[in-house]
């Protein structure tokens, strides 16, 4: 039973390593002071990793930055209090700021690659963290060795005489770890420690942290958009929404009866696993989350949440608590279990019907192949694809970093030449390699949407002026043509007026990738490539832009290349699935047969790392149920392996044959192909465990 009171306080861990009390922070903007951290408190107990989830923008790297003093010029402090063990961090000097960051608190930032400095080794990067305590010399890289054996990097003397552009963007992150948990700290910070990763090295990231955990006691601030493996690697969590925490408790307890409005909406707004768009638009939260320095009265949800009344614009919600520390800010908690499931499903829109198989082909590419260098430093990274995109068709395209799935994309849309051998042949007619030397259509037609939002949009031009550059270009409109374009653009990918005046600076990530996903549909093209288009994105705008994405498809019959990481949107989103490995293809076939079965050995491994919200909510600690942990990183492309590239890390290997001889193409006759020394009905059918299957322990398999 609830017990409500006005003044109730979160609970607190016996022994906090962190405390945040009544934070209040605003940014300087225009001379004027903008709140956008509203009251938050939370404590994090030693040991222990807390979660903070919640929409881009509502301040969890705000509260985060705060907590080690990394905040901009801008940022005014109203009020509050933060404690690391025990000390007040607003009161420390600028030497004890550095000795608490050195000794007591790192942090792991969201992108490795700008995290670390591209002009040192990473013997040299990892090597100062051991000099700022104290050691110089031999012993400063022996220790080194050791804190990237402890991330399970195992070719260390590879790595260590490596600069950071020549890793995968797993290895980059397995290195900024390193140099974290170097200082041997009590306390690491990670923002969004896991954006962009395949799912294979994003578990090996997250057992990772369970380890040091265990091993060195080490409590986490862990931000992350993706819920499932909050659920998986959290003890608690707490949900903010405008700067507001508005529930906190128990991840299982948390997740499996949200008690806000905002956090059963949020936890909807993530595809199940196996959904598929035929069974319907993602749910989403209509409208946004309040402007920074917006006066809100009462609840900060209430301008988009489904129970709001007159009461909850004028009121503050009082604190409601439940069993095992569970705590809700909400006027109508009781009604919450009651909300009814597709309530903000958006409806499907008037159209052409889902994709047909029969349609014709828009883009053919015959043997694929992509190599960098010449003569004897010549290396291939892409090798004998073949792949046929008919109009109106979504093709995925999943696999681990260093698969070659953003080089494919780049071939198609012209950004790099395929070798000469390759044919690309677009609406029957063929296609030149490079961009330049395609015809104003031709460029016009294929448009692409790349992963990092910030490095692919002027800075300096607002989003208006960059939508209006694209349709002026491919469109040709001008004036009052070009803005109700740009007007019709920005309300399809979710943007307001406030966006549309803003540069891409003042933007969050999750905002700037609906701005990159809106030029890239402003002029009307017949093929979009999208690479890793959601993976900054919180699960409620992700449902939007998948749900725009899947309109488009269906209404004005655009074609879809969706690469992702996220194999839960890539099942929903797809029609058909391509699974590469070292730039090989190993499957191929429509979504469900790739997803049910049966698989290549190594989409069976893809599948089993996956995080899924039901499992996790069941026991966190064996999220997952079973998952196939390869062994190794993925072989470099300069010395792959013979006969089957897949064969030095794969579970099922037959014997001598893989080694030697390139697997045969298997088909089951309805367009599900399956490159693989194993005949397809020995590799059986595999399924994900279902809700309320029960869990079993990791595998860990690979060749030893």
């Amino acid at each position: 039973m609830a017990v409500e009171t006005q003044l109730l306080p979160v609970a607190k861990p016996a022994d906090p390593i962190l405390e945040i009390e009544g934070l209040r922070l605003a940014y300087r903007i225009a001379g004027r002071a903008r709140e956008t951290v509203r009251g938050v408190s939370f404590s994090i107990g030693r040991g222990e990793a807390y979660g903070l989830v919640g929409e881009s923008g509502c301040g969890k790297s705000t509260v985060a930055f705060s907590a080690v003093h990394y905040l901009p010029d801008n940022v005014v402090p109203l009020g509050g209090s933060i404690r690391i063990a025990g000390r007040e961090v607003s009161r420390l000097s600028a030497g004890e700021l550095m000795l608490m960051r050195k000794s007591i608190v790192s942090m792991v930032y969201q992108s490795a690659s700008t995290a670390l400095n591209p002009t040192l080794t990473i013997a040299r990067q990892v090597a100062e963290v051991f000099e700022l305590k104290g050691l110089s010399g031999e012993a400063a890289l022996r220790e080194t060795e050791a804190a990237l054996r402890k991330v399970k990097i195992s070719d260390v003397a590879k790595v260590m005489r490596s600069y950071p552009h020549q890793l995968s963007g797993g290895m980059q992150q397995r290195v900024v770890i390193a140099m974290a948990i170097s200082a041997s700290p009590e306390l690491i910070i990670l923002d969004e420690p896991t954006t962009g990763l395949d799912a294979t090295v994003e578990a090996d990231i997250i057992d990772l942290l369970r380890h040091l955990g265990a091993e060195m006691g080490v409590s986490y601030l862990f931000i992350s958009h993706n819920l499932g493996l909050v659920a998986q690697v959290c003890d608690r969590v707490g949900v903010l929404y405008a700067g507001r925490l508005v529930e906190e408790g128990d991840a299982g307890a948390l997740f499996r009866n949200p008690r806000h409005p905002y956090t059963s909406r949020l936890l909807r707004c993530a595809p199940n696993w196996g959904a598929q768009k035929a069974d319907g638009p993602l749910e989403t939260i209509p409208g946004f989350p309040p402007r920074p320095g917006e006066a809100i009265a009462g609840c900060v949800f209430e301008a988009r949440c489904p129970l709001a009344q007159p009461l909850c614009s004028t009121t503050p919600p009082p604190a409601v608590a439940y069993e095992a520390g569970h705590v809700t800010w909400c006027h109508r908690h009781q009604e919450v279990p009651s909300l009814a499931a597709g309530a903000d499903r958006p409806a499907r829109p008037a159209g052409t019907a889902a994709h047909d198989a029969s349609s014709p082909v828009l883009l053919e590419v015959r043997q694929l192949d992509k190599s960098y260098g010449e003569g004897p430093h010549r290396v291939r990274v892409l090798s004998g694809i073949d792949l046929a995109i008919r109009a109106g068709e979504v093709l995925g395209i999943v696999g681990e970093s260093g698969s070659g799935k953003s080089t494919l994309a780049k071939v198609i849309t012209g950004l790099e030449a395929p070798d000469d051998e390759t044919s690309l042949v677009y609406a029957g007619s063929p296609l030149p390699g490079r961009v330049r030397k395609r015809s104003a259509e031709q460029t016009r037609a294929i448009q692409m949407v790349f992963q990092d939002p910030g490095s692919s949009l002027n800075p300096s031009h607002s989003v208006g002026q960059i939508l209006s550059r694209t349709i002026r270009r491919q469109l040709g409109l001008s004036g009052t043509a070009c803005t109700a374009r740009i007007d019709a653009v920005a309300g399809k990918a979710r943007l307001d007026g406030h966006h549309i005046a803003a540069r891409p600076v003042e933007l969050s990530g999750g905002l700037k990738q609906r701005v990159a996903i809106a030029r890239a549909i402003a002029g009307e093209p017949r093929l979009v490539i999208c690479d890793e288009p959601t993976s900054a994105l919180d699960v409620s705008v992700q449902a939007a832009i998948v749900n725009l994405l899947a309109d488009l498809q269906r209404t004005e019959g655009l074609s879809l290349v969706f690469v992702s990481h996220d194999l839960g949107v890539v099942r929903y989103i797809s029609d058909r699935i391509m699974v590469l490995y070292l730039g090989r293809v190993m499957e191929i076939g429509p979504a469900a047969a790739v997803f049910d079965g049966p698989h290549h050995p190594y989409t069976e491994a893809l599948l089993s790392a996956a995080p899924q919200m039901e499992t996790a909510t069941e026991d966190r600690r064996k999220a997952g149920a079973r998952r196939i942990a390869l062994k190794g990183e993925i072989p470099r492309h300069s010395n792959p392996p013979t006969g089957c590239v897949f064969h030095t890390r794969c579970f099922r290997k037959v014997g001598a044959i893989c080694e030697t001889e390139a697997p045969p193409c298997q088909t089951d006759g309805a367009g599900h192909e399956v490159f693989c020394h194993i005949p397809l009905n020995e590799l059986g059918r595999q399924s994900r465990p279902s809700r309320t299957s029960a869990p079993r322990d990791t595998v860990t398999t690979g060749q030893e």
